[in-house]
């Protein structure tokens, strides 16, 4: 038996292809999910001490556990509590939740990275907090990070499979059917690490020119 069959290849690339589509939608909706939560995380720990303590413990205990059981526990989890969401939403939800506590200490440097004389400068101004936030420090803070955050995404992308635990047929969740269905795996699975290669190797050489860009400034 030949190890590599294009025509078996070719026949099964529809399939994957599909996957793929799904891995971006869940890709692109897990990450807009984190830019957004992972900025009110880092907004928050700056606001009032409880607040800011509840938060902060929120942030670590994710970080401290494995996406995988984050899943497991929404996904079977919340139906004891009478929460029966689609496998999509939950993964999209559990991705997002997951890369936003990782992405909020990415906004919490570059809120940081602020010079001190732009706070001072605007409460001497009497501006209103959220005039702060909005036009003086997330403006200055938030360009700083892009590079960081964007590698956070490329990682979300290549963790999208995971979702396969719950029946979401991603490209390696399609490249797992066809194995199973035809005893074939080496095309499959090749073409599936091919897919991922081909999109986060280039996303990852533009982070790194943004890196450089931005640390140029």
């Amino acid at each position: 038996m030949a190890v590599w069959d294009w025509n078996y290849a070719f026949s099964i690339l529809p399939a994957l292809v599909q996957g793929l589509g799904l891995t971006l939608v869940a890709t692109v909706l897990g990450s807009i999910i984190a830019m957004l939560l992972g900025l009110v995380f880092a907004v928050l720990q700056r606001g009032p001490r409880v607040i800011a303590i509840i938060v902060r413990g929120f942030v670590e205990f994710v970080r401290s556990t494995p996406l995988l059981v984050q899943i497991f526990f929404l996904f079977f989890g919340l139906p004891t509590l009478g929460i029966v969401l689609p496998a999509l939403v939950v993964g999209v939800i559990a991705l997002g939740v997951h890369y936003a506590c990782y992405t909020s200490e990415v906004y919490r440097a570059g809120i940081e990275a602020v010079p001190r004389g732009q706070w001072e400068a605007a409460t001497a101004l009497s501006l209103p907090p959220s005039r702060i936030w909005t036009g003086v420090v997330l403006p200055q803070a938030v360009p700083r990070v892009i590079p960081a955050l964007g590698n956070y995404v490329i990682s979300m992308f290549k963790e999208v499979p995971l979702l396969v635990g719950i029946g979401i047929l991603d490209v390696v969740g399609r490249a797992e059917e066809a194995g199973d269905t035809y005893f074939r795996y080496v095309e499959p699975y090749t073409m599936a690490g091919l897919f991922f290669l081909l999109l986060s190797y280039p996303a990852s050489l533009l982070m790194r020119r943004l890196e450089r860009r931005v640390g140029a400034i």
